[in-house]
């Protein structure tokens, strides 16, 4: 074997060695436990404007950094209002235990909200 086709073998052995380590176990992939890593977040939104969808990716923040999302109360036509503060992403229907009365946004962008179901509490749809 030549000088060349060794070095080869052993670039091709050392990759091959580091796609076997495992990959340490910190926090879940996809885990968000604040509105930092909440995605679909619009900036600089303004409180009270108009705003287009208030079942997915609904959350805004102000100039100044206040959360909000995007809301329509009864009849009226969709807005921005102060947000509750947002939990991050989580499962729709799964337990909320201790968030009462917060938000959060689904995997898929759904709007949750905390509320009490049947003596539990869960993640259900915001926007009903």
């Amino acid at each position: 074997m030549s000088g060349v086709q060794a070095r080869v073998v052993a670039t091709v052995a050392l990759l091959a060695a580091g796609l076997a380590v495992p990959v340490r176990a910190g926090a879940a992939p996809g885990e968000c436990n604040d509105p930092s890593c909440v995605p679909g977040i619009i900036g600089g939104v303004v409180l009270g404007a108009p705003c287009n969808d208030t079942v997915h990716f609904v959350f805004g923040t102000t100039s100044w950094g206040r959360l909000v999302f995007c809301g329509s109360p009864r009849r009226y036509a969709p807005r921005y209002f102060r947000s509750p503060p947002l939990q991050g992403v989580r499962a729709e229907n799964s337990s909320c235990e201790g968030a009462l009365n917060t938000v959060a946004q689904a995997p898929d962008g759904l709007f949750l909200s905390c509320i009490a179901v049947e003596g539990a509490t869960r993640w259900v749809r915001g926007d009903v």
